[in-house]
């Protein structure tokens, strides 16, 4: 969430920075939720100081022996009315935090302005595309022989899910195993297991609700409702909510691995063949959260971090930084790692990696204490797939392939495959 005050300070240059993500800021609409709000503060602050100044004279009429009844019915009145503003108070204030809330953050300065993701920026590749000498097969062709079963998923859920058998299964759980031991062995991170089922005060901290309720998966039980979590960036993330980290403690880094789920609101048609694009997948999370200052190095970081994964696996790969129009909801900026897939003949997104700076901390009130002024302070939070593994499971598919449609298992994983080198049909 932005904070009100910057807002408040320069609707106008705030409104024009968010224009460039093809979002709107109604400035008119904020200005009277938040002349209504100060006007409504002032009158509280007024009667308060009024009814505190009555309740006084009662006591001192008391003490004279006075008659106090016209006093207590001034009180009485003056109690009406307060609670009277106070409600109103609150539903403005409500308004006003509902209107933030569906406020994308401002992108940073050196985030490339573009209308769409056409306008993202190639920052750097690693190693030449992959080059056949033969046609390749893309992931569903081959899997087919080797278990990859979506006719039993869809037989069991419906589309978009898939069931992994006997070596492609263990592939998938040599791909998370690994991935986590470079994280924790060689990148410092703490290895955490959270629930895959959360509450709406999390997803509001990370911020998917409210904006994108409809891409969640709901659980309702008699009055009380939870959520199938899309990432454990939200589980994770919200470990710190409420509260205030000492400063030495900082900086925290998070692994984590844990299936995620998602409607895929509004991609009807879009990546419906295999594993790009499924409701349940796998995912090993990075989390930091850092002192403010230090967040863009972080960011750096946390992006070399995925990219080792593809490097160890010896997958070709570009780092992205995505336009202004092209940014999630919470980031202030992100870089996006594309996997090379020869099937597409392109280049598809494995991982992103985002800054969003102190725009989840606000909503989440994750803090630290500033050792200069003792005061809490709101931290930054930064999160980026370390990496998808359902995805890194296709590269691997298609970039190992042989003109047998036999799969040869990169070697970092062999260890992890009991030595296994092949999986043939």
């Amino acid at each position: 969430m932005l904070d009100p005050k910057l807002i408040r300070q320069d609707a106008e240059t705030v409104s024009k920075k968010i224009a460039t993500r093809g979002a709107a800021l109604d400035v008119a609409r904020f200005q009277l939720l938040e002349d209504q709000r100060k006007t409504l503060q002032i009158k509280l602050q007024e009667l308060q100081n009024e009814r505190n100044n009555h309740a006084k004279m009662v006591g001192q009429a008391k003490a004279k022996g006075q008659n106090v009844d016209e006093l207590l019915q001034q009180v009485k009145k003056m109690g009406d009315t307060l609670k009277d503003t106070e409600e109103k108070f609150n539903q403005v204030q409500t308004e006003l935090n509902q209107f933030l809330a569906m406020i994308p953050n401002i992108p940073h300065e050196s985030v490339p302005i573009g209308k769409s993701e056409k306008d993202n920026k190639v920052i750097r590749t690693w190693r030449e595309p992959t080059k056949l000498n033969f046609t390749p097969k893309d992931h569903v062709d081959l899997g087919a022989p080797l278990g990859m079963d979506f006719a039993a998923a869809a037989k069991i859920s419906g589309a978009r899910f898939v069931v992994l058998r006997n070596q492609l299964a263990k592939l998938q759980r040599a791909l998370v195993q690994f991935m986590i031991d470079v994280h924790t062995r060689e990148h410092g991170y703490q290895e955490i297991y959270v629930p895959f089922i959360a509450n709406a005060d999390s997803l509001f901290g990370t911020g998917q609700l409210p904006k994108f309720k409809e891409d969640l998966f709901a659980i309702k039980r008699d009055e009380s409702e939870w959520y199938l979590i899309p990432t454990s960036e939200v589980s994770v993330t919200n470990i710190v909510r409420d509260e205030i980290i000492e400063a030495d403690q900082l900086p925290l880094k998070f692994v984590c691995h844990s299936p995620c789920f998602r409607s895929e609101a509004g991609s009807y048609g879009k990546d419906t063949r295999g594993m790009i694009r499924n409701h349940q997948f796998e995912k090993v999370e990075l989390v930091h959260i850092v002192h403010p200052e230090k967040s863009y190095d972080a960011l750096e970081e946390l992006t070399s971090h995925a990219e080792k994964i593809l490097q160890l696996l010896e997958l070709p790969y570009r780092v992205m930084a995505l336009c202004t129009a092209d940014l999630g909801f919470a980031a202030a900026k992100t870089y996006d790692l594309e996997v090379w897939l020869p099937s597409q003949n392109c280049y598809r997104e494995i991982s992103s990696c985002s800054n969003t700076e102190n725009f989840q901390a606000r909503r989440m009130q994750a803090r630290f204490r500033d050792p200069k002024t003792g005061k809490p302070e709101l931290v930054h939070t930064l999160n980026g797939s370390g990496l998808a593994v359902g995805r890194t499971l296709v590269a691997i598919l298609e970039n190992y392939q042989d003109e047998k449609a036999e799969i040869h298992i990169p070697k970092v994983l062999q260890p992890y495959m009991n030595g296994l080198t092949v999986i043939k049909p």
